[in-house]
């Protein structure tokens, strides 16, 4: 076929197409051709020249260059830094300072000191991951030899070779490998958190180079292929080599992050490094999150600045009035400087003056403080042994420590589903056989009890048993010992229909690598029970069946679809019967079934929804066994879809379906979808405490809804669940629309609030507020229709209907869309997000969210790199949010509104005392009482309270979750607040100034000297001011303990401890310029009037708290008082002990099975690519063909014994047959089944090829749906009226004496629908019980029982004429 090349010529490009089919042309992506990247192998001074990255990757932020400026650039974006920065250059003037310039530069210092320490200890972790990283051994094809290199150092066209279980360097183009067809099978956890087996496939041309250096060497392609991007399931480009042109897709690529598994080693071309990989490109952008509070106070500073601003206008204008008036006057006594020349020059700089003074009320400590507490409740959820995951030895990480009170306001959870919710662990739990159930414990009254260890089933009866599979019902156990047919054919069913590989590098020791995790927990749990998949190649299928290795011929695989969901595999036994066996979903199932299946069917339905309502993943096991011709007709019309070459995939749909019919039911699995630990009950807790869970899963929309019901995100009482699938933005709106039209209808009316504010068009960015549906809704939108969703005005569309709804799933997205979605929410609502994930496919929502958490899993880093917390269950995340997050947002909003309230206190008093010294900007306290105030005096106790103080306990916290609602609508902490701390600092600063005023106005000692002097003065407000606050936080704090009672009153000792010292004479003398307060703290103290105004300062100041907090409650209630009050209750009357029921869950939602599965596995099965598994067992020593020789397709186990005879009395009777020119048979004495399993399966008799048959047997073959020459005819199927008996051959006639019965539900039956159940003993014998099998046995009118024969089998099949086919293909 041709491409058009970059030059705009025709190239051709080799694919590989059945012979004689014409020619097909590709279709390439244009941006291959537009912006495309251009490499050759082995050549690195060509690649080098189009400055293609190196390997190394850097999360890191700093070097050790850069780090200072930037470091420093990302603090002075605070506000409040930048505040603080201008304030200190300010205070540098002395003809406007009025403090000492220290009292600003050690606090700023101190704040920019352990935030640039604790960001350098944080970049020093990246820049060790990275160094781990990149730092890793490779080996790489240079000069004809393989050479260690570094990661670092791989190049863009190098050649570098991988080994079994190594992760992949680079995004690679693969070259070949040690399997068969170069396949290579890599395991995907980093990227997406999936362990399931996926497959790759080298090019046929590079295919021929394996391991030969000299050849890889030599290899010069060049690829052009598409530039770096983060689509982790697309590429497109073109391999160029020896003038041919070849077509790269994904399948060809290894991405960085894989790991190589079951593949001894291969080699790959590198087409992507370090940050252009698929990986790094998901890796998103690193931002600098901030919470809501931080936000917050940003916007408050600036209120502050403003405040201050306007006090400073004031007190400036007053000073100008007072210079004008008095001061002009007065200049004898107070005399101006130099430099002031008139009041308004004097009145500008006190302003500057007094903008000094109270630039307190944003104090630099404030920013010290936030980060102390933010670190100490970050090292807490380190510590929290409750979050230690003791079999990965991992614990919580608080990788962040700037959003801990973000944890305290999520209303809104985004969540992986592969990884996150779920183990990606299938477990073989429960299963109904034959109408009866296995899987539950019983005691000895036949009670039902709870599964204990002690029941747990022994299989060392079996050596090729997996150590590491469970079960708890020992009857199962016992039917499989006991020899009971259906319960054989069920386990080889499963052990035979499926397309998992199996390695055996060890004997005995069985390794499967399952494309879907399904398949795995079932082939195990037959393996467990003694039918062991051994190994497969194309065409056969070694099994080990209690103890006996047999080999099936596979024939052919229906593999899975979407559509389909079930899948079938058609083989040949070793007693030469072709076999149907069929599982799948229940609903698809039912609809195949023989009609004597149904009353089977109906026990089974009765079961699978008591599976159900557990949550397991359910599908039925079905077997068909079909006759030569009719299978012989049906493959060559199998043969000739899969030639097709127009709408293939619809004819072998309609050639499978043609052939998977009339199934007979043997029962069904149960498979539990091991979710992660207590998962169900984390997300009902978080859904009380009115969080919102979505989950973002690239899984399929089944597999996603299943999982979204056994986590309780959709629940069975819902009204109902959407599902958005449409294809067009039309039909994505109508139905967002219809759905909004249920959940709430007036939200379609154009007088509703948000219509009315849409219809404005703002052109700022505005949000939505929340809106209350009427009932409880579901929404199931996938990712083709997202896409459409998230453009122009869908999005609100989407986001409106979305957000009222309970719970959503969005399936089958792409990396981008789940950050996409995240972004819509951020961008139209005021919530604060959280993402948690664990795959790189993960990254880019977890760092678009607020806060982002990753699991930690032994596969990946990847999420966990680029995540805010990291711990390794789900169920953390529970006491992340309701524990320490409501914890750390309670803790910071009691510490702001304290920290806020105390400033305002201590900085106002200046402003009241401006109004008594001519507003000349002198102080009320001590110089040093200014410096030490927040720093020495007040930080304790706040600290303290900050990271000891809980509300209620851990226990309550889980147990009521509507505690967290506050911190959801930042009750505790908003504008509102503030104003009432302002108003509360304005009044206390009032009292603090006026009461000690007027308390020593002329006062005297009890020796007659005047106590009114300045510094006695600034030492009662100071003391007053201490005693108060310290009063305030006391009745802030709710958790005492030893620890808070030591430091909220030991403060208080520390300042008279600091004051006696630093008014000490020794002190004072030696330094007089510095320390002026000589003795004050001796004289004062002693005074009653001190000690007056500090209890009249607490009582006033004190008596409105309390006042409030008592009349709160009562007049403006908030939702938690009623909680509060529940605890208090609690805690005197202790709950009972919860009862745990368990919820029935819809029917609806069954048979998730194969919904992780994908189509296509099953050709590669059977194309012979996958030949390499099986090299230890299907062509060893001691195993025969068909034609005697060792090994090869069909080969079966040599006998051991010498009397093992059979094989040649066979091999005669069917050289007598063919020689006779009937076709093959066998003997009367051979016919009878060898196999246990088939055992109770009448063998088909040997009939000639076209022989024609007496009147009766022509009868009876019509009954049975089988034409007179033999052939499987519908024209010849009449349809069944009930079941009917079967005599196997082996047994003795028996002359049925009457018609049988009518059915008697009622009555018991080893078998539903078998009538043969209500017959005398006598006429029951020799008939196995089962049900009859279309073209299989019948009775005619008068009871006389025929033998049916119809044509066997052969070992290879024979055309009509009587000739051996030598392909086996008819």
């Amino acid at each position: 076929m041709e491409v058009a090349g970059v030059d705009g010529s025709a190239a051709t490009v080799s694919k590989k197409r059945p012979k004689g089919a014409p020619e097909e042309r590709l279709s390439l992506s244009p941006f291959i051709f537009g912006d495309w990247r251009f490499l050759q192998a082995n050549n690195r001074e060509l690649n080098t020249l189009y400055g293609y990255p190196n390997n190394a990757i850097k999360t890191s932020k700093y070097n050790v260059f850069n780090f200072l400026p930037l470091n420093l650039f990302e603090q002075f974006q605070r506000l409040a830094n930048a505040y603080f920065l201008i304030l200190l250059f300010l205070q540098l003037i002395p003809e406007i300072s009025a403090l000492a310039w220290y009292t600003t530069v050690i606090p700023l210092v101190m704040v920019l000191s352990i935030t640039g320490v604790k960001d350098a200890i944080d970049d020093l972790k990246r820049h060790q991951s990275d160094n781990q990283v990149n730092n890793r051994s490779v080996l790489l094809l240079m000069n004809g030899r393989i050479e260690e290199e570094k990661w670092k150092n791989i190049q863009v066209g190098d050649i570098i070779k991988l080994k079994n279980n190594e992760q992949v360097t680079a995004d690679l183009l693969l070259l070949s490998s040690s399997e068969p067809f170069s396949l290579t099978y890599i395991e995907t956890a980093e990227l997406d958190g999936e362990t399931n087996l996926k497959v790759k496939q080298a090019n046929p041309v590079t295919n021929d180079m394996k391991d030969n250096l000299e050849l890889l060497s030599a290899f010069d392609g060049e690829v052009k292929c598409e530039p770096p991007n983060n689509k982790l399931d697309k590429f497109s480009g073109i391999l160029t080599y020896k003038g041919e042109k070849y077509f790269l897709d994904q399948d060809k690529l290894l991405l960085r992050g894989c790991i190589i598994k079951n593949t001894d080693w291969c080699y790959g071309l590198v087409i992507y490094t370090g940050p252009d990989t698929k990986l790094m490109q998901n890796s998103g952008k690193s931002t600098f999150k901030r919470t809501h509070i931080d936000h917050l106070l940003n916007v408050l500073v600036i209120w502050i600045f403003l405040l201050l601003s306007a006090m400073c206008c004031i007190l400036a204008i007053g000073h100008g009035i007072w210079q004008y008036n008095k001061g002009y006057y007065f200049q004898i006594f107070l005399p101006w400087e130099d430099y002031v020349s008139s009041s308004f020059l004097s009145a500008t700089l006190i302003f500057w003056s007094y903008f000094i003074v109270l630039n307190t009320m944003v104090p630099i400590s404030l920013y010290v403080s936030i980060e102390i507490i933010r670190l100490g409740n970050s090292y807490y959820i380190n510590w929290d042994r409750k979050m230690f995951y003791a079999p990965k030895n991992t614990s919580a990480q608080a990788r962040t420590t700037t959003l801990n009170d973000g944890l305290g306001q999520v209303q809104y959870v985004f969540s992986d589903k592969t990884g996150t919710l779920t183990q990606n662990i299938m477990i073989f739990s429960k299963c109904s056989i034959n109408g009866k159930r296995y899987g539950y414990c019983h005691n000895r009254n036949g009670q039902s009890m709870p599964v204990c260890e002690e029941d747990k089933v022994d299989f060392s009866y079996n050596e090729l048993a997996d150590p590491k599979f469970s079960f708890y019902d020992k009857t199962l156990v016992e039917a499989v010992k006991s020899g009971d047919h259906w319960v054989h054919l069920f386990f080889l069913t499963l052990s035979l229909c499926h397309t998992v590989m199996s390695e055996e590098k060890v004997e005995g020791m069985l390794v499967y690598q399952a494309q879907s995790p399904d398949e795995g927990a079932l082939v195990t749990a037959a393996r467990n029970f003694g039918f062991v998949f051994r190994s497969r190649t194309s065409e056969t299928i070694t099994m080990v069946e209690m103890g006996e290795t047999k080999v099936y011929q596979l024939l052919a695989i229906l593999d899975f679809s979407n559509v389909r969901k079930r899948m079938s595999v058609i083989v040949r036994t070793p007693e030469d019967r072709i076999m149907l066996f069929c599982k799948g979903a229940d609903t698809i199932i039912s609809e195949l079934l023989h009609p004597s299946s149904t009353s089977l069917n109906e026990e089974t339905m009765e079961h699978l929804d008591d599976f159900a309502s557990e949550g397991l993943r359910t599908l039925m096991v079905t077997y068909r066994e079909l006759d030569y011709e009719y299978f012989s007709t049906w493959n060559k019309k199998h043969n000739e879809a899969c030639l097709s070459l127009e709408n293939r995939e619809g004819k072998l749909s309609f050639v499978y379906d043609e052939i998977e019919k009339d199934l007979m039911l043997l029962g069904a699995t149960a498979i539990e979808d091991k979710l992660q630990d207590e998962v169900p009950e984390t997300i009902s807790t978080l859904n009380k405490a009115k969080i919102k869970i979505w989950v973002l899963t690239g899984d399929k929309q089944e597999t996603a809804v299943n999982i979204a019901y056994s986590c309780n995100i959709f629940k069975d009482e819902m009204d109902e669940v959407f599902i958005v699938e449409g294809k067009n933005s039309e039909t994505i709106q109508k139905e967002l629309r219809s759905a909004r039209n249920k959940i709430k209808p007036e939200s379609l009316l154009e007088s509703d609030p948000i219509n009315i504010l849409l219809t404005k068009e703002p052109k700022t960015p505005f949000k939505i507020p929340e809106e209350k549906p009427n009932s409880n809704y579901g929404l199931v939108i996938n990712g083709y229709s997202l896409a459409f969703a998230l453009e122009g005005d869908l999005e609100l569309e989407l986001l409106r209907t979305a957000c009222m709804c309970k719970g959503v799933v969005c399936c089958r997205m792409t990396p981008l869309q789940k950050a996409q979605v995240v972004e819509l929410v951020k961008k139209y609502k005021t919530v604060v997000t959280l993402a948690i994930g664990d795959g790189a496919n993960d990254v880019s929502m977890i760092k678009a969210a607020h806060i982002g958490v990753a699991i930690t899993s032994q596969e990946g880093l990847q999420a966990m790199l680029s995540s805010d917390f990291a711990f390794s269950q789900f169920h953390y995340l529970r006491r992340l949010l309701l524990v320490h997050g409501r914890w750390s947002y309670n803790r910071m909003c009691k510490f702001l509104n304290y920290f806020f309230y105390k400033n305002f206190t201590f900085t106002l008093v200046h402003f009241w005392y401006a109004f008594y010294n001519g507003f000349s900007a002198q102080t009320v306290f001590d110089i040093w009482f200014i410096a030490c105030y927040n720093l020495i005096y007040t930080s304790l106790p706040v600290l303290c309270m900050s990271l000891l103080d809980q509300d209620v306990n851990e226990t309550w916290s889980l147990h009521f979750p509507e505690l967290y609602e506050p911190g959801q609508h930042n009750l505790y902490f908003n504008k509102k607040e503030f104003m009432k701390c302002l108003m509360h600092g304005i009044y206390s600063s009032f009292v603090l100034f006026f009461i000690p005023m007027g308390t020593i106005y002329n006062a005297e000692r009890k020796d007659g000297k005047d106590i009114s002097d300045y510094q006695s003065f600034s030492l009662i407000v100071q003391t007053s001011l201490i005693c108060v606050v310290t009063i305030q936080i006391a009745l802030k704090i709710t958790y005492w303990t030893m620890i808070i009672h030591f430091f909220v009153w030991g403060s208080l000792s520390v300042y008279f401890c600091i004051l006696f010292f630093l008014y000490s004479d020794g002190l004072c003398l030696m330094f007089p310029s510095i320390f002026h307060f000589l003795g004050v703290a001796r004289n004062t103290l002693y005074q009653p009037q001190m000690w007056l105004c500090v209890i009249l300062c607490v009582t006033f100041c004190i008596i409105p708290v309390i006042g409030y907090k008592f009349l709160r409650p009562l007049l403006w209630p908030l939702s938690v008082d009623k909680v509060y009050g529940k605890i208090h209750h609690f805690m005197k009357h202790p709950l009972p002990p919860p009862i745990r029921v368990r919820m029935k869950h819809s029917s609806l939602r069954r048979s998730a099975y194969a919904f992780s599965h994908k189509s296509g596995f099953g050709a590669l099965i059977t194309s012979g690519k996958t030949e390499k598994f099986n090299r230890n067992f299907s062509g060893g020593p001691g195993v025969t063909n068909r034609s005697g020789k060792e090994g090869g397709a069909g080969a079966r186990r040599r006998p051991r014994d010498p009397g093992s005879t059979r094989n040649a009395a066979a091999n005669a009777a069917n050289a007598a047959a063919r020689a006779e020119g009937r076709g093959c048979g066998e003997s009367e004495a051979l016919r009878q089944p060898t196999d246990p399993v088939l055992a109770h399966l009448p063998a088909l008799g040997p009939v000639p090829i076209g022989a024609t048959l007496p009147a009766r047997s022509r009868q009876t073959l019509g009954r049975a749906g089988v034409s007179p020459t033999g052939r499987s005819d519908p024209e010849h199927r009449p349809a069944l009226r009930g079941p009917l008996p079967i005599r196997p051959p082996w047994s003795p006639p028996t002359v049925l004496s009457r018609p049988p019965p009518p059915y008697n539900r009622s009555a018991p039956r080893s078998h539903p629908g078998s009538q043969i159940r209500d017959r005398p003993a006598a006429a029951r014998a020799g008939f196995p019980r089962r049900r009859p099998q279309r073209g299989l046995g019948t009775a005619d009118s008068s009871g006389e029982n025929l033998e049916l024969a119809v044509c066997r089998s052969p070992a290879a099949f024979t055309c009509r004429e009587g000739h051996r086919d030598p392909d086996g293909q008819g």
